[in-house]
């Protein structure tokens, strides 16, 4: 029998790792030692149905699901195996199932992942699962992705026996600040209590009561308050585990699926934005084993709720005597252009926020440049400091600060005091302040009010605002495309998943506006359009190209890390 070569050989461990070879559905395959054969058979494009087990948990073994039947080599007199005309140890099959989690891969291991006495056992447990189990799929958060429902459907017998009362358990039990359980929906697969103690360091869930009564409960004198407890949600299987911010706010199937990263700091988690009809609903962690594995905290997890604030500002604006006035934008760009064209380079300074993409930050390079002439115009970045936590969670909550850095924009806030004392010594008549607060950077209200031009370009109403001559109103990350370049060097793609609100413009569309009014060569209209220019111009980004991001974003060239 020929030996059927991997089709994903680059999971595989470094060539010197010990492979073996596994019979597979009637062919013989290599894999890598210990591997466990829900893995073996995940690798082959084969499903074994499991609840408990989790590629990043611990194993448990106790939902009995991906029972497989399990082959062993015969041994001769000798005890050595015996071998067919191939080479390969004949197999005498056990007459008992075996569970797929916790058996490893081993020379001469065979594997059954459809048999009549696999679809036996799988049909028997589906039946126990949902025994107690309440049959209200359409009325659960969780329908549409729920892998009790899929099972039930795939491998369950299509009818109940069982006609006794359901057994009642709690329910809408309040466990954290931001997660409620559901006990009737928990089929006790132990994944959120494996997470808290493993991952998240915070045991505080666990088993209580005996039998058909066991269900999963919280430390009478603990709650759940670990910023990860939202990734117990997207793990649990059911409906048990619901976030408080996202329960029955829509139905999942009805959300259009954009594949993005996090922007609540450094680290770049990649998330999958849910959205429908131009509103963001839910953030999900998407997988990524170079940046954030599963996971994500949850902090990033609802940093989208600001790009739908009351306080979004929709129209483009100049300030009159009576207050602002919305124009249109062709109009307002030019004024602004004329304004800035007018300022002496010296007088003139870009407060930038580091939150803003690459894309973003090059045509602000560009902006700049062409302003100054043979001049220096003072950039600077506002640095924002957190708390890491160890995890994921850094220290640095400006998601760009290393791409600002590396397109010579700044990151660290040294300039901020001297572009205080250039405000206050008189020096300095003009600012364009790019999604950032001046005076909440550390510049008196007053002290703007004494520039002649002041340029506001962000999506918040905030304190410069209010004193803008000119107002801009920007896009979020979940309304743009462009890259950023993560703490540890990975430069990765946002992709646009709603449309900017109002007049709002993406920010590369209102950068480009302004340095075409200034007589400044096309950029590209787009994030992916400006990427090629930028990638040509700034070395750290020679060789990389829009389309080879991909998902999973590159890293930097080794030399400019």
């Amino acid at each position: 029998m020929a030996l059927i070569k991997n089709p994903f050989d680059h999971d595989l461990p470094p060539g010197d790792a010990r492979l073996v070879h596994v019979h597979l559905d009637g062919e013989w395959v290599e894999v890598p030692a210990g591997l466990n054969v829900i893995e073996v058979a995940h690798r082959f494009g084969k499903q074994i149905p499991h609840y408990c087990y989790h590629p990043k948990l611990s194993i448990s073994g106790n939902c009995r699901m991906c029972l497989f039947e399990m082959g062993m080599p015969r041994l001769g007199p000798d005890r050595k195996p015996i071998l067919d005309g191939d080479g390969h140890p004949e197999l005498q099959w056990m007459p008992r199932p075996q569970i797929a989690c916790a058996t490893t891969a081993f020379p001469g291991l065979g594997i059954r992942t459809t048999s009549t006495l696999v679809e036996s056992c799988q049909k028997g447990v589906m039946e126990f699962l949902l025994a107690n189990h309440p049959l209200d799929c359409p009325i659960c958060d969780q329908a549409g992705e729920c892998k009790l429902q899929e099972f039930a459907f795939d491998y369950g017998k299509g009818r109940s026996r069982f006609v006794e009362d359901k057994v009642r358990k709690p329910k809408r039990v309040d466990i954290g600040p931001r997660i409620l359980l559901d006990d009737e929906r928990c089929i006790l697969c132990t994944r959120c209590i494996r997470f808290a103690r493993e991952l998240a360091g915070d045991d505080c869930l666990g088993i209580t009561e005996r039998g058909g009564y066991n269900r999963i409960a919280i430390h009478p004198e603990k709650r759940f308050t670990s910023d990860y407890s939202l990734n117990t949600a997207d793990i649990c299987p059911v409906g048990a585990l619901t976030t408080k911010d996202f329960r029955f706010r829509m139905r999942v199937w009805f959300l259009k699926e954009t594949k993005s990263i996090c922007v609540d700091c450094a680290t770049g988690c990649n998330v999958t934005i849910g959205s429908r009809e131009g509103t963001v609903h839910r953030l999900t962690p998407r997988v990524n084993e170079a940046v954030n594995s599963h996971w994500m905290c949850d902090q990033g997890r609802l940093g989208f709720h600001p790009i739908h604030s009351k306080h979004r500002v929709l129209e483009p604006a100049r300030r009159e005597e009576n207050g602002l006035f919305p124009g249109e934008w062709s109009l307002l760009l030019g004024q602004v252009a004329e304004a800035l064209r007018k300022l002496e380079p010296s007088s003139l300074a870009f407060l930038v926020s580091a939150r803003l993409t690459n894309e973003e930050l090059f045509l602000v390079r560009s902006l700049r440049d062409l302003l100054a002439g043979e001049s220096a115009i003072l950039t600077e970045v506002v640095p924002r400091k957190g708390q890491a936590d160890g995890l994921l969670r850094s220290d640095d909550l400006n998601p760009n600060s290393r791409g600002a850095r590396i397109l010579g924009i700044g990151a660290d806030g040294e300039k901020l005091s001297v572009l205080r004392q250039r405000i206050e010594e008189g020096q300095l008549s003009g600012l364009f302040c790019l999604h950032e607060d001046a005076v909440a950077a550390g510049l008196p209200g007053e002290l703007l009010g004494s520039l002649s031009v002041l340029v506001w370009q962000g999506i918040l109403i905030d304190q410069t605002y209010e004193r803008a001559h000119w107002v801009l109103p920007g896009a979020s990350f979940a309304e743009k495309s462009g890259s950023m370049v993560n703490r540890a060097d990975r430069v990765q793609r946002l992709e646009r998943a709603i449309p900017a609100p109002g007049r709002s413009r993406e920010d590369v569309w209102i950068l480009r506006g302004l340095l075409l009014a200034l007589g400044g060569e096309e950029p590209g209209q787009s994030g992916p359009e400006v990427f090629p220019k930028m990638a040509a111009t700034i070395p750290a980004f020679h060789g990389l190209t829009w389309a080879g991001l991909g998902d999973q974003g590159q890293p930097l060239p080794v030399e400019v890390r």
